[in-house]
């Protein structure tokens, strides 16, 4: 006889997740210079990668915060906001809301 232990979730998320929040706030530095447009590259790239890993994991309300954090970081059309300090607030919200889209979306897979 041989135990069938259920198959472990998967946290497919958490290193996409963990490395734009190191990217978010690396960019706290870098709002006012050149270097912002690579950090809006990077967070909105993973925004868009988190945003898949939470759909195929069905739980699609993480896309909520996810789009629009890739609609304003986005340096292809991008959303000037004017005030550093509005920046600041979101750069570190996002950071949030990618720690917290690592740890809790969880890809369950499918039993045979």
């Amino acid at each position: 006889m041989s135990a069938s232990y259920p198959s472990p979730a998967r946290r497919t998320a958490l290193i996409p997740a963990l490395l734009a929040a190191v990217a978010l706030l690396v960019g706290v530095a870098l709002i006012d210079g050149g270097g912002f447009t690579v950090i809006r590259y990077i967070v909105s790239i993973f925004a868009l990668i988190v945003a898949v890993f939470a759909w195929q994991a069905k739980h699609w309300w993480w896309l909520i915060p996810l789009v629009p954090i890739a609609i304003l970081w986005n340096p292809v059309f991008p959303i000037e906001l004017g005030l550093p300090d509005v920046w600041l607030g979101l750069q570190y919200g996002a950071a949030l809301v990618f720690i917290a889209a690592g740890i809790l979306i969880k890809a369950v897979p499918a039993e045979k």
